[in-house]
């Protein structure tokens, strides 16, 4: 993620429970400690963008992890930040026990529009559009937002 001020913010996936985040602000030679945020993590991938309007948005399993380090994959959430801390979901993309939503991958194209992409179930890959100008202040996204 970029910041408006230049610095460079990366999150982790972790064995920890939770995703962890660093920051640059030397465009990368340096990074600061690892910093645990208060979102759960599986040990899955996690992916985030930031947007034209400078928020950032992630895509990632809304689930902790458990005594090895690994956890379930069965709810994919999407959560936007104004400033890379403080994270709101905006939408349960996927939720399903006893299934496997992962790999997620996230960019936002000249058009505006968010295109979100995951292993669904581990059968095939699903792509998911979001206008990210539909998610406002305090408000879920409504699946009326999404193409699939």
């Amino acid at each position: 993620m970029t910041h408006p001020d230049g610095t460079l913010q990366v999150l982790c996936r972790t064995k920890e429970g939770v995703i962890s985040t660093s920051y640059s602000k030397d465009e990368g030679d340096t990074w600061s400690r690892m910093e645990a945020t208060n979102l759960p993590n599986n040990n899955s991938g996690i992916e985030v963008v930031t947007l034209k309007d400078g928020r950032h948005l992630l895509i990632y399993n809304h689930l902790g992890s458990g005594k090895t380090g690994w956890g379930r994959r069965g709810l994919l959430n999407l959560a936007i930040s104004d400033d890379g801390k403080e994270w709101r979901k905006v939408a349960v993309l996927e939720q399903e026990e006893k299934a496997e939503f992962s790999y997620p991958a996230i960019i936002q194209t000249s058009d505006g529009l968010v295109h979100l992409t995951y292993t669904w179930k581990r059968q095939r890959i699903k792509h998911v559009v979001v206008d990210p100008s539909k998610i406002k202040a305090g408000e879920k996204l409504s699946l009326n937002n999404w193409h699939d």
